[in-house]
């Protein structure tokens, strides 16, 4: 969008900040309500799902898709209602006034209703080493990184759903993959465990932390320690992946909404916060099922209760809808 066309668009009746699965349902149910809403994507268009090689639990699909064709897809459907998409990121908003201000790297807006959906990152081991080799054998993403690891030696951290998907498709690629899981067993879903198993490519070292990534110009190895017996060893790798747990994106909040102690935003079964008119959805919500499906419902219901809040502000009646 130009300048111009952003000045226009200064006073919403909607804004959604985040574009996973649930900031695009959301702009989707917003567009069909004739909300026209904005949606400010963020710094990842289509969320974490563009991070994900595959896609396969997820309802219409009956054959395994993307993560990133999946997000287009939803993009292109959220656009076709309506829903106008800045290439921007939050910075900080004021949500003390009816008049709820977002204020972005490149503008101030003002809306009516506030839809917040922006999803979680990768949360760092914080150990030695992470920070200095980021970028050169240290990754949270196997899909964008995978391919640069022909052939060699990778260590996947973690025991979840996101580490053991990235660590069969890592298989694709890499000689060898060690999950390092500071657990004697998996938390991954069966399905994922047993196709891990299975998988020749994958070998497991269990109860295990991961203490110290060390290498020259590059990662050669990292230092993990038994957990049971205090043993430390050193794993040869050519690059470590990461996927120990998500942090909320929420740090723009903070004083504005309710938010837990890890920083999630406390709201209802219908997406309401502590702020009247402010919704959220998707996994930034406390306490819900981190899946694509429960990110879309949530990003629907969000909606709904934000056109519902907003007839209400302008004297309109709001007729209950059924799809």
């Amino acid at each position: 969008m130009s300048n111009e066309r952003i000045k226009e668009l200064e006073k919403q009746k909607v804004i959604i900040i985040g574009s996973g699965p649930a900031g695009l349902t959301a702009g989707i149910y917003a567009g069909r309500a004739q909300l026209e809403p904005l949606l400010i994507a963020g710094n990842l268009l289509g969320g974490q799902p563009t991070l994900t090689h595959v896609v396969e639990n997820y309802s219409g699909f009956p054959e395994p898709i993307s993560g990133q064709e999946l997000a287009q897809l939803m993009q292109r459907q959220a656009e076709r209602f309506g829903a106008r998409i800045l290439q921007d990121e939050v910075v900080g908003v004021d949500l003390s006034n009816r008049s709820l201000k977002v204020q972005t790297w490149g503008e101030s807006y003002q809306a009516q209703a506030l839809i917040i959906a922006t999803g979680v990152s990768p949360q760092k081991l914080g150990v030695p080493g992470e920070e200095e080799f980021a970028g050169r054998g240290v990754s949270y993403c196997a899909v964008c990184d995978g391919f640069f690891y022909q052939n060699s030696r990778v260590a996947v951290v973690g025991g979840g759903d996101s580490a053991i998907k990235e660590a069969i498709f890592l298989t694709r690629f890499a000689e060898r993959v060690t999950v390092i899981h500071r657990r004697d067993r998996l938390r991954a879903t069966q399905v994922l465990q047993q196709r891990a198993f299975a998988n020749e490519g994958i070998e497991f070292l269990w109860d295990s932390v991961a203490r110290e990534i060390v290498g020259q110009q590059a990662v050669t190895g990292v230092r993990v320690e038994n957990v049971k017996n205090g043993e430390f060893s050193l794993v040869p790798v050519d690059g470590i992946f990461i996927y120990v747990d998500s942090t909320p994106n929420t740090r723009f909040l903070k004083g504005e909404l309710e938010l837990d102690e890890q920083g999630y935003i406390v709201a209802d079964e219908r997406g309401h916060t502590s702020r009247r008119g402010v919704f959220a959805a998707g996994d930034v919500r406390k306490g819900v099922l981190r899946q694509v499906a429960t990110a879309v419902g949530s990003g629907a219901v969000a909606a709904m209760g934000a056109e519902e809040y907003i007839a209400e502000l302008e004297g309109r009646s709001y007729p209950p809808r059924n799809g």
